[in-house]
C-alpha cells in the first residue's frame, strides 16, 4: 500500500471529497450496495445515503464487495428516499434520478456548473426508482444504451453515472 500512495483511513476521511451523493432506494442486494461503497471512494464522493430496505454496513455482503469502503465513505440511512431528499435540498444539492423515463437527459449530455452539488439516486433492481421519488427530483438522467436489453445492474450504473460526474471535475487536494 506504500507503493501505491494510499492515504490510511483516517487522512482519507479528512481528504476534500467531490460534491456528489449516491442516493440507493430500496436496493435488494447487500452486494450491490458494497460495490456502490467501493465505487464512491475511488471517486472520492461525499457520501452515499440508504433508504428503504436498503441493508445498512455492517453486513458481511457489503464488506465482501466494498473491501473495506464502507469503514471510508460517510454514510447515512433514511426511513425513505423522501427524508433523504428533503435533506439533501436544504443542503443545496441538486437530485436526479437515475431512470429510463419520458423527458429524461441523457448522461453524456450532462451540463453542470463546476460548483453544483449534486446527488442522485438508484433504486431497486427490478422496479427502478419509485415514482413518487423522481416526483421529488429536478429531473432523470438515462443512460444511453444500446444493445437488446437497455438495462444495466445497479453497481454498474451506478459506476458509470459517477465516473461521469466525476470526469470534468477538477480534482480535490489529496496526496493520492
Amino acid at each position: 500500500m506504500d507503493e501505491l500512495n494510499r492515504l490510511s483511513v483516517e487522512d482519507f476521511k479528512q481528504t476534500d471529497k467531490m460534491p456528489f451523493i449516491v442516493v440507493l432506494e430500496n436496493i435488494r442486494s447487500a452486494y450491490n450496495v458494497g460495490s456502490v461503497f467501493r465505487t464512491a471512494d475511488a471517486f472520492l464522493l461525499e457520501a452515499i445515503y440508504i433508504c428503504g430496505y436498503t441493508c445498512c454496513p455492517p453486513h458481511k455482503e457489503i464488506k465482501k464487495t466494498a473491501l473495506g469502503a464502507e469503514e471510508t465513505v460517510a454514510w447515512k440511512h433514511f426511513v425513505n428516499a423522501k427524508e433523504a431528499i428533503l435533506e439533501l435540498k436544504e443542503m443545496g444539492y441538486k437530485v436526479f434520478s437515475v431512470e429510463q423515463a419520458s423527458g429524461s437527459t441523457m448522461l453524456n449530455n450532462l451540463n453542470f456548473d463546476v460548483n453544483d452539488k449534486i446527488a442522485v439516486i438508484f433504486g431497486n433492481e427490478v422496479t427502478g426508482v419509485e415514482q413518487t421519488t423522481i416526483q421529488q427530483s429536478e429531473g432523470c438522467i438515462e443512460i444511453p444504451q444500446f444493445g437488446m436489453k437497455h438495462s444495466l445492474n445497479i453497481s454498474t450504473a451506478a459506476g458509470v453515472v459517477m465516473w461521469e460526474l466525476v470526469r470534468n471535475r477538477n480534482l480535490p487536494n489529496t496526496s493520492i
